[in-house]
């Protein structure tokens, strides 16, 4: 499998299963109330359909959903195991802590 393909599938079973990594909320997520957030991250977590506009690497690490009419943002980035700096191989989960931030589309 070539990285590529193992970023993907690392960051799609991230997402559906938000374990093995952090998970960040943003101000205007976090103070949704407990259902809408929940539905929120629901979407997120089942999402997949990846627009090659907002993926154009095919690792699946931003994407959008919408929710009673307006749109979040998520998007996974790779830090290393001290979460002060970037993953030297986000294919390698050893190496990498994956964080996915939800976000309302105006905090973007």
């Amino acid at each position: 499998m070539d990285k590529t393909a193992r970023v993907r599938e690392l960051n799609d079973a991230f997402r559906q299963t938000f374990t093995s990594g952090l998970i960040q909320l943003s101000a205007r997520v976090n103070a949704l109330p407990d259902a809408d957030k929940a539905m929120v991250l629901d979407k997120v977590r089942t999402q997949d359909l990846f627009d090659r506009d907002y993926d154009p690497y095919g690792e699946h690490t931003f994407l959008f959903v919408e929710h009673d009419g307006t749109v979040y943002f998520a998007k996974i980035q790779y830090y290393g195991a001290d979460l002060r700096h970037w993953s030297e191989d986000p294919s390698d989960p050893i190496k990498t802590v994956r964080v996915l931030t939800v976000m309302h589309e105006d905090e973007y």
